[in-house]
């Protein structure tokens, strides 16, 4: 196997590992990833003895700029490394027994040998390893048969998968995350002791669920791991919003379509054309108040009327709950939320100037993701339908580029703003301002008022008279 390990830096673990008569191993993903083809920066070294002290010579035999990160209470130590204009993460850690609390994931950590290391790993293909040292370079030891696991793709734990995911609940989500990322299928054993287990990803920090979901939500096709962590029983417990649009109500022979199931369509579909996970949260959001908006009418069967304003307000409590970023992310997948149906209605009925203004003006930079959202968010079973609206949102896509390139509405600001208005009436800031502001606004967006200065100080004096507010002008000529 010593072809496996064709990098200089395992040479020259090897060669330091020997000079401190030290055992060390390459183990992990890496050595799985080595087999299954994929590109891999991180790499997981175990000592039999001292990481550490290992981490630092290997360090000062290489190059003395290097800098060692020490995490003296976890025993571990790590350095980047370049090769050939690749770099790698090395971290080093002595080999450990780990036992468990019930009530946390945090073990108990003692000294101990490879084969202890091995044992506590989540998975068989992750638990494989290659020797670094002289007389047995590039050695493959494989103990629970991880080789023919990823043959086979499956994920199985290398000991009782219930010790292994009652230990550490995480370990339930990375089992998701890998059968997603690589196309592997969970173990039946491994399959059951999840769900008997699912509730006990409460005790795991709601950050490290949040790094898995995420890797999910950034894999080719995230609805497989959706529909797995539904199946499993881990949903409703880590994103309650999102298994309540689960199934169908019928009502006087009625029903409408899985919700669930549709956010997930769209998602895939979003998947497909961008790697912006804001833009695949939105994805995920865009839906999630339909619960709380549905209601059943005699006449027009199931209604979801105002699930994009009420799902807009939902979207800071959904971020906060799942330890999301309360920043600029967290507005731009309420935006998109809030604005995902404009480009379907404007595709079913003539595209008016006005209308076009308003979505520009309210979109800004964030006009095309939101064009693609509404791409994805088309999801009908028929064919001619999708492609209907398809062709549709062309037409509103070249209506927006023509807009655009006349009244230059992207991220516009109306020619008078509020410090002219309060000069001109010399009054303070107040209610007047606002409404003066808001009325000239809308006035350029329904198409009464050019795009510029003169014609907006005109009506702005037009609309101060009819609030009762005398210009400035007209009192010194008084």
């Amino acid at each position: 196997m010593e072809h496996k390990l064709n990098n200089k830096i395992f040479k020259t673990i090897a060669d330091t590992a020997d000079s401190l008569s030290q055992d060390a191993y390459v183990i992990g993903g890496f050595v799985r990833d080595i087999f299954l083809n994929r590109p891999s920066k991180d790499v997981d070294i175990v000592v039999v003895g001292s990481g550490i002290e290992l981490a630092q010579a290997t360090a000062a035999r290489i190059h003395s700029a290097i800098k060692v990160k020490v995490f003296k209470n976890f025993g571990t130590a790590m350095f980047r490394y370049v090769e050939d204009g690749k770099e790698l993460e090395v971290e080093f850690v002595g080999a450990r027994r780990e036992s468990y609390r019930r009530e946390s994931r945090k073990p108990i950590v003692e000294d101990g040998t490879l084969e202890d290391d091995q044992n506590r790993r989540d998975f068989t293909i992750n638990a494989m390893a290659f020797s670094l040292n002289k007389d047995h370079f590039g050695e493959l030891l494989d103990p629970f048969n991880g080789m023919e696991d990823l043959e086979n793709k499956i994920l199985r734990t290398p000991l009782d998968p219930d010790v292994t995911y009652s230990d550490d609940p995480l370990r339930m989500m990375r089992a998701i995350r890998f059968a997603n990322q690589l196309g592997f299928e969970i173990e039946s054993e491994s399959f059951k002791s999840i769900q008997c287990n699912a509730e006990r990803i409460k005790i795991v920090s709601k950050e490290r669920v949040l790094d898995e979901l995420n890797k999910i939500i950034m894999t080719d096709k995230p609805s497989v791991g959706f529909y797995l962590l539904d199946k499993l029983g881990l949903l409703s417990y880590i994103f309650p919003q999102l298994s309540a649009l689960k199934g169908v109500e019928v009502r006087n022979k009625i029903g409408h379509k899985d919700n669930f199931k549709h956010t997930l369509q769209v998602l895939d579909n979003i998947a497909s054309t961008t790697d912006n996970i804001w833009l695949r949260w939105a994805a995920i959001m865009h839906d999630i108040a339909k619960p709380a908006s549905k209601r059943f009418d005699v006449k027009h069967g199931w209604t979801f009327h105002g699930h994009e304003f009420l799902g807009a307000k939902m979207v800071p409590r959904i971020f906060a709950s799942l330890k999301l970023p309360m920043n600029d992310k967290m507005k731009y997948v309420q935006k998109m939320v809030l604005l995902h149906l404009r480009p379907i209605v404007l595709s079913q009925s003539i595209v008016t100037d006005s209308a076009i203004r308003r979505l520009l003006f309210e979109a800004g930079d964030d006009i095309d993701d939101l064009m693609l959202l509404a791409d994805a968010d088309i999801t009908s079973k028929n064919k001619e339908k999708v492609k209907q609206f398809l062709n549709n949102f062309q037409l509103v896509r070249q209506k927006l580029i023509d807009i655009e390139k006349k009244d230059q509405i992207r991220n516009w600001e109306p020619p008078i703003d509020g410090e002219v208005i309060m000069k001109s009436f010399d009054i303070k800031p107040g209610k007047d301002v606002g409404v003066i502001k808001k009325a000239i606004r809308e006035a350029i967006l329904d198409g009464q008022l050019s795009n510029n200065y003169q014609e907006a100080y005109v009506f702005m004096l037009a609309k101060g008279k009819e609030l009762g507010l005398v210009h400035k002008h007209d009192l010194s000529n008084g």
